[in-house]
């Protein structure tokens, strides 16, 4: 998903801002609801692009699952692209509770 981004700069942007969930990543974004609880989203390059990632507790290892744009209502945002994802069982489901609402 990165590498189809073709501005480079933004790559960049992104890239950092993945780096930085190295310290406290269950800190960071916020946790999504519904049929993608267990995962968390954070902003990269202002407003426009989302990083949607799950944290492994217990070997401190996150993984990015999904990045793009978020275009509200559209099948390219990215969280519609995350419960795509989910739905053909690419994505596993969190361990833990999974929550109600919003997918936000």
């Amino acid at each position: 998903m990165l590498e189809a981004i073709r501005d480079r700069r933004v790559q960049g942007t992104i890239r950092r801002r993945i780096a930085a969930l190295a310290d406290e990543p269950e800190k960071q974004g916020r946790p999504l609801l519904g049929e993608l609880s267990g995962y968390r989203s954070v902003r990269a390059v202002g407003q426009r692009y989302r990083v949607i990632y799950r944290v492994e507790q217990d070997r401190v290892v996150v993984f990015v699952v999904a990045l793009g744009i978020r275009r509200e209502g559209a099948k390219s945002d990215v969280y519609e692209l995350a419960r795509k994802l989910f739905r053909l069982r690419l994505l596993s489901p969190d361990e833990g509770e999974r929550g109600s609402g919003s997918d936000r």
